[in-house]
């Protein structure tokens, strides 16, 4: 295949060429609008993201019938940016860009499938397991913190299950009858008050994985699954996840001390990536993993640390602000 054809095509070179433009330019934007005007809010921090991952699947179409001679060669050279000039450049006259952002567009399909897909088909695989071990069960859990513990929560108590591990797990599945999961090891270490925000944090999950919102969230991410900018996107609307659900645990139980030493024992328990020699790709992945996640993990400690939470919501203004900027700027990105 001709790459330089394929990028040229009407539409799919083209709108998988664009895809990856207006996104990068709709990211920059949405960085800079954070930081100009200190969004800390992550429910609107997560909303702002979304832009990032939803702009780029109707852009190019919505362009086309807006002005059907957008991809025309005179349109082309009085364009902010011709991203098909790039990809026609020969490094060192020898190497074809469009080759290198082929090669990128295929690492991140190939990291989609194998951190992502496989994990979720999987994760939904376990729940539904799982759900038909607990309906052959009767009753709950007997445990006398878990029992202490989900005495403070009103409505449908959350099934619990115990794992025979001294690591610090745990985790929860959604669906019909959603389980939370916990360890021995994770019992043994954490005081009550610190079980009952841990339990809080899955129970938000657990809430927020019935909102329509997520389910359009991961088809967007299926969708754009070659787009290297949407998968960092992706991955920050996941972290703002976690520090929304950490504020409605500290809602749940007004905890926050108790959450934030929580998460201090489970940072504890990832090891920082050594200067030893890596012998396989999977090693340099599993450090990289881990070393992102505990930079993550002190980054919500800091938070809670730094005293009430305080959550502003709205900010409608800056978001479509923030939106017809991009939607302007990237009329002109071809």
């Amino acid at each position: 295949m001709n790459l330089s054809n394929f990028f040229n095509s009407y539409m799919m070179g083209m709108y998988v060429a664009q895809a990856f433009s207006h996104s990068l330019i709709a990211a920059l934007i949405v960085d800079r609008a954070i930081q100009t005007w200190k969004i800390t809010d992550p429910a609107i921090r997560q909303r702002f993201s979304l832009i990032v991952m939803v702009f780029p699947i109707f852009s190019f179409p919505l362009y086309q019938m807006i002005n059907p001679e957008r991809s025309s060669i005179f349109f082309r050279l009085e364009a902010l940016f011709d991203i098909n000039r790039w990809l026609n450049i020969e490094l060192w006259g020898k190497v074809p860009l469009n080759l290198l952002f082929t090669i990128m567009l295929v690492c991140t399909a190939l990291i989609f499938l194998l951190q992502e897909m496989i994990p979720i088909v999987r994760h939904i695989v376990m729940s539904k397991e799982f759900e038909t071990e607990k309906d052959e069960e009767e009753g709950q859990y007997e445990h006398p913190v878990i029992d202490e513990v989900l005495a403070d929560f009103c409505g449908k108590k959350p099934h619990i299950s115990l794992i025979d591990d001294d690591e610090l797990i745990i985790f929860s599945t959604t669906g019909k009858n959603p389980v939370i999961f916990l360890s021995t090891g994770l019992m043994e270490t954490l005081s009550t008050d610190e079980t009952r925000t841990a339990i809080a944090h899955e129970l938000a999950h657990i809430a927020r994985s019935k909102r329509p919102l997520l389910v359009v969230i991961y088809i967007i991410r299926v969708l754009m699954f070659f787009n290297p900018v949407v998968l960092v996107e992706f991955r920050r609307i996941v972290q703002e996840e976690e520090k929304i659900c950490d504020d409605i645990a500290v809602l749940l139980t007004g905890k926050q001390d108790a959450l934030a030493e929580t998460l201090k024992k489970f940072s504890r328990k990832i090891e920082k990536p050594g200067l030893s020699v890596v012998k396989n790709l999977s090693e340099v992945s599993a450090s990289l993993e881990d070393y992102s996640h505990s930079v993550h993990l002190q980054g919500r400690i800091n938070r809670l640390e730094s005293g009430p939470i305080q959550n502003t919501g709205g900010a409608w203004i800056r978001f479509l602000l923030t939106l017809s900027a991009i939607a302007v700027i990237n009329y002109f990105i071809v």
